[in-house]
């Protein structure tokens, strides 16, 4: 279930300049509808929030499931990009739903170190996405066209539907459930925006995430303008960087008890920092594979570290409200990939070296964060 957002952003990466020749749009235009999947996603979850810890996590993931098929189909058939950008918004607000109530299930039914170990298999499995997605959207698009990845997701979903129907219980306890009167939902939303430990945990993970969904969301100008590769070599790119988030997800695994969670953060950041430095002195230089690829994998290996911990963090400000927390996290962070992918990614994508500057200075907001966490009690 944890796959359905990185397949939905990455497996249509390798048809845009296809995308962009059957509508007659720009590449600036085709990445707007990136940036408006996840401005949705990002809104939607504010919503979900709330009806997980009303209605339970399995119903939405159910219901959120179909609207997805629908709006994959959707996006298949469009012939116009106008329509074809509606039904993009209608997959992010659908997708939404899954992230929200599978975070929240992970924590209900965990402690705080077995949520981190849970999560940490859950992000290699999220990880394996990005990486094999491209590497599909370019075989579907090679032998059937840009409209078989769409329909492909909407195949994937009805696939993970029944899984969902068939084996995930309910987790969520009738004790546990909170009401959707709208003044509840206020007021629990109210705590959380002022809740100043919360509010810092989640834009940690927003801008140290958003620094490598840069790379993510302008991976069509890598491939095809800086390293001059083709539609089928988007693996060359993703496949290392999806091995550092593989690995760093298993290492958070192994160190969930034995090392304190904040020990594995801060080994994550420096990790991210080594990364982000290769990645600016690289850049000075002609571009070449091996020497862009691998500070993104260094990167993405403190990412793995990372986003389980910084997840468990985030949940345990609101133990009676996990939902509400978890669509919280969804949406600052879905944000700031928004903002990345219809601002910074234009903006940034004209040299290589623009690209690595914006990486670290999200970073430096990331780390900024954290050094003033312990400052900061609620």
């Amino acid at each position: 279930m944890t796959m359905i957002g990185p397949f939905t952003i990455d497996s249509y990466l390798p048809s845009f300049p296809a995308i962009e020749s059957e509508f007659g749009i720009s590449r600036a235009l085709l990445s707007q509808s990136l940036g408006f999947y996840l401005a949705a996603f990002a809104i939607s979850t504010l919503i979900f929030g709330p009806l997980t810890d009303r209605l339970g996590r399995r119903l939405v993931i159910l219901i959120s499931l179909l609207f997805y098929v629908a709006a994959s189909i959707g996006c298949a058939l469009s012939n116009e990009y106008s329509t074809f950008l509606i039904y993009r918004i209608l997959q992010g607000v659908a997708a939404s739903g899954g992230l929200v109530a599978g975070r929240a299930i992970i924590r209900d039914v965990y402690s705080p170190q077995d949520a981190h170990h849970a999560m940490s298999r859950i992000m290699m499995l999220f990880a394996i996405a990005p990486a094999i997605a491209p590497v599909i959207g370019g075989w579907l698009h090679e032998l059937f066209g840009w409209h078989s990845i769409f329909y492909f997701l909407a195949i994937f979903a009805s696939a993970i539907f029944i899984l969902v129907l068939f084996h995930i219980p309910e987790t969520l306890e009738t004790s546990h459930r909170q009401s959707l009167h709208p003044l509840n939902i206020a007021r629990v939303y109210g705590r959380s925006i002022i809740h100043r430990r919360f509010l810092s945990l989640i834009f940690i993970v927003a801008f140290y995430f958003a620094a490598m969904f840069l790379y993510i969301a302008g991976a069509p100008t890598v491939i095809f303008d800086f390293l001059n590769l083709d539609t089928g070599d988007f693996g060359i790119m993703f496949i290392p960087m999806v091995a550092g988030l593989i690995f760093g997800a298993w290492l958070s695994s192994r160190l969930a008890h034995s090392w304190p969670i904040e020990r594995a953060i801060k080994l994550a950041l420096i990790l991210m920092l080594i990364g982000s430095l290769l990645n600016i002195l690289q850049s000075t230089f002609n571009p070449m594979i091996v020497t862009f690829i691998v500070p993104l994998m260094i990167y993405a290996a403190g990412i793995g570290i990372a986003m389980p911990a910084m997840s468990v963090l985030a949940l345990d400000c609101f133990p009676k409200n996990r939902g509400t927390a978890s669509a919280l996290q969804g949406f600052v962070q879905m944000m700031a990939n928004a903002i990345i992918a219809s601002l910074a990614v234009p903006l940034l994508s004209q040299q290589a070296s623009h690209l690595a500057i914006g990486q670290f200075i999200l970073l430096f907001f990331a780390l900024l964060l954290w050094w003033r966490l312990p400052k900061i009690i609620a």
